[in-house]
């Protein structure tokens, strides 16, 4: 996303109806996590709505994090978006590319995850509206899946998404969007 030319990425998006962007720097060198954040979760976010919507793509979902606008709602000294924050300011950037998206005039639907889980779901997904949830995690699994029903369901369109999942109940099958 940083090193690929503009023309480059619109091309990897001909044909396409649907396009989620799931991207994220990872956290390496400390004196570089500002200008990682930057790169990544905002100019390289943005250009990835830009290509799409060159490549004429009919919806966009973004999966971001939840406390992404913790400073409109309250939340800057929350623990969640302290902690995460402090790796680059990356929620400061993505709340401007989350800001892009909507004024991009696409499609969108955009998916706020809690912390991200490598394992399967322990619980069923909780949707939540947007700026509800400042804390939780949410499995890898649930959140493509969110992001997949999202492209096909009218419901969530130009919508944020709240997910978490609800460790309290046993797993369920994921059966759709319910808002």
């Amino acid at each position: 996303v940083v090193k690929d030319s503009d023309a480059a990425l619109a091309q990897s998006f001909q044909n396409a109806d649907a396009v989620v962007i799931a991207v994220g720097f990872i956290p390496g060198n400390p004196l570089k996590w500002n200008q990682g954040a930057h790169d990544v979760d905002n100019v390289g976010t943005c250009r990835l709505v830009d290509a799409a919507r060159a490549a004429g793509v009919r919806k966009i979902v973004l999966v971001s994090s939840i406390l992404t606008n913790g400073r409109n709602w309250g939340q800057e000294k929350a623990p969640g978006f302290v902690i995460t924050n402090a790796f680059g300011g990356v929620l400061d950037e993505k709340i401007i590319a989350e800001k892009y998206l909507r004024a991009s005039g696409m499609d969108y639907t955009i998916v706020r995850a809690g912390g991200l889980k490598s394992n399967p779901p322990t619980g069923p997904v909780i949707i939540s509206g947007e700026d509800t949830l400042n804390s939780g995690e949410v499995s890898r699994d649930l959140v493509a899946d969110v992001s997949i029903a999202s492209i096909f369901d009218p419901k969530a369109s130009n919508k944020v998404l709240e997910i978490i999942e609800d460790d309290g109940k046993p797993p369920q099958a994921f059966n759709g969007l319910v808002m």
